[in-house]
């Protein structure tokens, strides 16, 4: 069977859009926002309401060995078709949890069909061609947004999204040969925890996909590696109206630290390949304040020079301010995945071969953050990032293209075609 051909007419099909987008919304409309200071997996317990709907949306399309753990990951399978048994196992993974740096409650997405290339006006801001000119490519096709008054969540419900319809499609479409299928869904991705207790041991996919991407035609296999520190600094505290030559403000102290990492290595001033220092939390009182840095870099040597050049900091503010006490810890959050994903294996080749497959230009870019498939690579998954469709991620303005969520969708089928295809 030719699938990119069948998945065309299955792009065209306007009930099936219709499906997928019912689906997104409905996703969309659950709160699931991550919370990093929560020390329960999943990290909010409203996560839980996504995934069982999922688990339950599972067993209902036909798929097996469905389950959910106690910490909040789901494993779905879809067996083999006959004959192809001993073809490789591969996964798709997505996140179910929304960031929290725009509210996730109360979401409302509003449709806009046949969309007509100019300003979408939503409460309290806009999305304007000519700030995000990838809307221009998208005239008279149907765009999701939310109200203006959330994030959307297409990151990563656009994914989930995806491999639930493209799932269903395999499932219900029984002339179509694939070879062991895995579903991997996961919380608190966006609070950098969406790994941490996910029971690889009991994966049997080699290789995975991840549908958490942007743009279409994006495909992503190197990333970020990432730290955080936390800075704790002590002050001395004593009543203010005898303060002269006594008191050390811990907060004086951690706004100081703030100020001594140079600003042109932020988050707002730098891209491409340039990494950052980002300072995204203070607190404290007098006696003692806290800040919390993320550290990023895509080179490993550079990542190490930024953490040296955070505890030099710290001891120079000890020695101008004596008596205070500073204390900097790091924690390892993810590694480049370009260090654990062979650019040349079959896997990468398969997935650049079906985006085209289904008539699309590939465009590999780098990700300036990172993904759930850079943990599972490090575990020894390869698990490069596919598009989902979705812009301005964690955002008020940010948007989908029902037309390239479908695509997204298009692409899972075709691999899983072309994987069969590969072992026969």
């Amino acid at each position: 069977m030719d699938v990119c051909k069948s998945m065309h007419d299955f792009n065209r099909l306007k009930d099936k859009e219709k499906k997928l987008l019912e689906r997104f919304i409905r996703y969309a409309k659950v709160e699931t926002t991550s919370l990093a200071y929560s020390q329960s997996s999943p990290s909010t317990k409203y996560q839980w309401d996504l995934l069982k709907i999922l688990k339950q949306e599972l067993f209902e399309i036909g798929a097996e060995d469905v389950t959910l753990d106690e910490n909040g990951y789901i494993i779905a399978r879809i067996p083999p078709s006959p004959g192809y048994e001993n073809i490789t196992t591969i996964g798709f993974l997505a996140h179910i949890d929304t960031a929290s740096d725009v509210s996730g409650k109360n979401v409302n997405p509003v449709i806009h069909e046949n969309y007509n290339g100019e300003t979408i006006k939503l409460n309290g801001t806009e999305i304007a061609p000519s700030k995000y000119p990838d809307l221009k490519k998208y005239k008279g096709e149907t765009i999701i947004t939310s109200d203006g008054n959330t994030l959307l969540g297409a990151d990563d419900k656009a994914g989930v999204a995806e491999i639930m319809t493209a799932a269903e499609y395999m499932i219900s479409h029984k002339e179509m040969n694939h070879g062991p299928i895995e579903i991997f869904f996961t919380p608190d991705e966006e609070i950098g925890r969406g790994m941490s207790k996910f029971p690889v041991e009991k994966v049997k996919s080699l290789f995975c996909y991840t549908l958490d991407g942007d743009g279409e035609g994006t495909i992503e296999m190197e990333c970020f590696n990432a730290y955080s520190a936390t800075v704790k600094i002590k002050g001395n505290v004593i009543h203010l109206g005898n303060a002269r030559g006594k008191l050390i403000n811990a907060v004086k102290l951690a706004s100081e630290f703030v100020q001594m990492l140079p600003s042109q290595e932020s988050p707002e001033a730098t891209d491409e390949r340039y990494g950052y220092y980002c300072a995204n939390g203070i607190s404290g009182n007098l006696g003692e304040a806290k800040v919390e840095l993320l550290l990023r870099d895509f080179d490993k040597t550079n990542m190490e020079k930024r953490i040296k050049a955070v505890e030099s900091a710290a001891k120079t503010l000890e020695l101008l301010y004596p008596g205070s006490l500073i204390d900097v810890s790091f924690k390892r959050q993810y590694g480049n995945m370009a260090d654990y994903i062979g650019k040349e294996s079959l896997g990468i080749k398969l997935l650049f071969d079906a985006v085209k497959k289904c008539g699309i230009e590939p465009v590999e870019k780098i990700i300036r953050g990172g993904t759930d498939g850079a943990r599972l690579s490090e575990m020894g998954i390869p698990c490069p990032n596919i598009f989902t469709g979705g812009y301005n991620y964690h955002s008020r303005e940010e948007w989908a293209a029902l037309c390239s969520m479908v695509k997204a969708s298009n692409v899972i089928i075709t691999l899983v075609e072309l994987w069969a295809n590969s072992g026969k």
